[in-house]
């Protein structure tokens, strides 16, 4: 079963980790096929939050509730629909990028008429289609990063999930990757994108700014900027960290 309008709503989030909080009381509604951003340095919680939603952490508070239209999923009825990209992906060096592909497609358990369709258009959206041959040790930056995203795209997925994507890579590569994204706009897909880059926030439908675990701001991009009477995301942040008392740790 395709789900095509997955919301994510969060409530009252909280994570520890001896004793440190890396969740504190968050609550957000990821809309349904919109492009979330994330933002906020390392260390802000940026993982613990994507990683809860995934199911790889368990939240000692709060609820996390996942809707196809205005009905409640479980979480097992989503998982299968959920794409997730690590910032630190574990491609094999050895493997070139049509191996990987038919390694996931075997994974995934996804049919040869589909598995072409979808390959075909995911090599030509990201112009790796000259390259298939190639290993993934031998790959740039950006190319990794895109087999990382294909890999993940394969299928067909409701909702994406994208942890620093764009860290680590020459800006004409960052550029690039954003462009995909918009690509799989038109796919109508709930898109959550972490990102500790303050300028890539004005790239995304809505953003989420986290700092020391608490959500310090939230909404449309350029409204923020509008009602903070700020320039830029960067002045926004650091109004807002003061604003809430946890700049610098206070």
């Amino acid at each position: 079963m395709k789900f095509g309008k997955i919301s994510i709503l969060i409530k009252n989030l909280q994570k520890s980790f001896n004793k440190k909080k890396a969740l504190n009381d968050i609550s957000i509604h990821f809309e349904e096929k919109l492009m979330h951003g994330i933002i906020g340095p390392e260390g802000a919680g940026k993982t613990t939050l994507l990683r809860l939603l995934i199911g790889l952490l368990k939240e000692d508070k709060g609820e996390i509730i996942y809707k196809n239209n205005q009905e409640t999923l479980d979480f097992e009825q989503v998982r299968e629909h959920i794409a997730y990209m690590p910032e630190k992906q574990c491609l094999y060096a050895d493997l070139s990028i049509a191996e990987h592909l038919d390694f996931f497609r075997s994974m995934y358990l996804i049919p040869d008429d589909i598995y072409k369709k979808r390959v075909k258009k995911l090599l030509h959206i990201t112009r790796l289609e000259k390259f298939t041959n190639r290993a993934a040790g031998k790959l740039s930056g950006g190319m990794y990063k895109k087999l990382g995203l294909i890999c993940a795209l394969l299928r067909s997925p409701s909702v994406m999930i994208l942890d620093e994507p764009t860290n680590g890579v020459d800006p004409i590569s960052r550029r690039e990757f954003w462009e995909l994204l918009y690509n799989f706009m038109d796919e109508e897909i709930l898109i959550l994108v972490s990102t500790s880059y303050m300028d890539e926030a004005e790239r995304c439908s809505k953003v989420h700014f986290i700092e020391d675990g608490n959500l310090i701001a939230s909404g449309e991009p350029q409204k923020l900027l509008l009602e903070n009477s700020v320039k830029n995301f960067n002045e926004l942040f650091l109004k807002e960290s003061e604003n809430k008392g946890i700049l610098n740790g206070k």
